[in-house]
């Protein structure tokens, strides 16, 4: 159950009620489902690809945690900016970027989203506005918050989805941001997806207040908590969110809780939980639950949601294929974006070799 932590009544006038699926039109929940099948094939696809030692560095999945990148942005106008932490491949692919660019990337190949180098935590799209996912732990927060700026300063209507793990909230950047925005009355929606652990410490180890929705009130701001493994109370609750910050243009926290049903990363074994603990979350895993609704409420058959899984299957293979066949970045790839070109044609200019530029 949502709840506004931001005034002394609990059960606020403003505070929507979570549903179920009766509260989402049947297209709309077949949609969702849809883009939360892409998540997952997607991730299954990335791990192989990983352990096939084509995927290099870090991976870090979104798998259990689709409910929220979903639900929320199913709310999400063209211009709002989005922006998150390294464990990005889920918003990305549920803006609708392409499943093409995004395997590219971890690929490392030249036809990926950042050109082959950003690898698996940079995902980055332009014609989303997704201004990317970011390696240090609290780095997107000031990136959030500018978006929110430049919103109020070009009045586009726009809010800021600024997404973070539990393991963000104690990094000075979050109660400076959070301030700021509080303070210069910025639409910025700071949403933490809180999947209980850290790397591998669980958050209650390292949070002094693990309520992280009641952080709001020492910027007197609003927070909400949210179920963020129950699809459709992430999408009822967050409609009102969006809506209100896009209307009063004030900024919130947004505690979704939810779970990881691998480790922090894939060379994470994950031996700080208890089997047991983890398959109780897998009982709630939204893609199962969302099935299970739609089968009950007779919107599906089970046999159309074989064919849809099927032909999310034949996407995301689809998506390995291209990043298999993509051709590596050439050499003249290694500075651009890094210099104006017109600055590079500069520094490699005869007069200005030793230092002189």
């Amino acid at each position: 159950m949502a709840t506004d932590k931001a005034t002394d009544k609990t059960k606020s006038k403003t505070t929507p009620k979570s549903g179920n699926a009766s509260g989402v039109p049947r297209e709309k929940l077949i949609g969702m489902l849809e883009k939360m099948l892409l998540i997952r094939s997607f991730e299954e696809a990335s791990i192989k690809a990983y352990q096939q030692k084509k995927v290099a560095g870090f991976l870090h999945t979104y798998i259990g945690h689709e409910a929220v990148g979903v639900g929320m942005l199913e709310h999400r106008l063209p211009q709002d900016a989005v922006v998150t932490t390294y464990r990005c491949h889920g918003l990305y692919l549920a803006l609708g970027a392409s499943p093409r660019e995004g395997m590219a990337e971890l690929f490392g190949k030249v036809t990926g989203c950042a050109r082959g180098k950003g690898g698996s935590m940079h995902f980055f799209s332009k014609e989303h506005n997704f201004l990317g996912g970011h390696g240090i732990v609290g780095g997107q927060f000031g990136v959030g918050i500018g978006a929110a700026f430049k919103s109020n300063y070009t009045d586009d209507n726009a809010v800021s989805f600024i997404c973070f793990g539990d393991g963000a909230t104690p990094q000075g950047t979050f109660h400076e941001c959070l301030n700021l925005a509080a303070l210069w009355n910025l639409p910025a929606i700071f949403i933490c997806e809180d999947n209980q652990y850290g790397m591998g410490t669980a958050n209650k180890r390292a949070i002094a207040n693990t309520d992280i929705a009641s952080k709001a009130a020492a910027y007197g701001v609003k927070g909400y908590t949210i179920d963020g493994m129950n699809l459709t109370e992430v999408y009822e609750v967050m409609r009102h969110v969006v809506n209100e910050t896009r209307t009063k243009r004030r900024p919130c926290v947004v505690h979704m809780k939810t779970y990881r049903f691998f480790g922090h990363s894939v060379s994470d074994a994950g031996l700080y939980r208890t089997k047991d603990e983890v398959d109780s979350y897998r009982e709630q895993d939204p893609i199962g639950v969302t099935i299970k609704e739609l089968i009950a409420k007779k919107w599906m058959t089970e046999e159309e949601v074989k064919a849809l899984q099927k032909s999310v299957k034949a996407v995301i293979q689809d998506a390995v294929d291209f990043a298999d066949e993509s051709p590596e970045p050439p050499p003249e790839e290694l500075t651009r974006h890094v210099y104006k070109d017109e600055d590079i044609a500069n520094l490699t200019h005869p007069a200005n070799v030793g230092g002189a530029y």
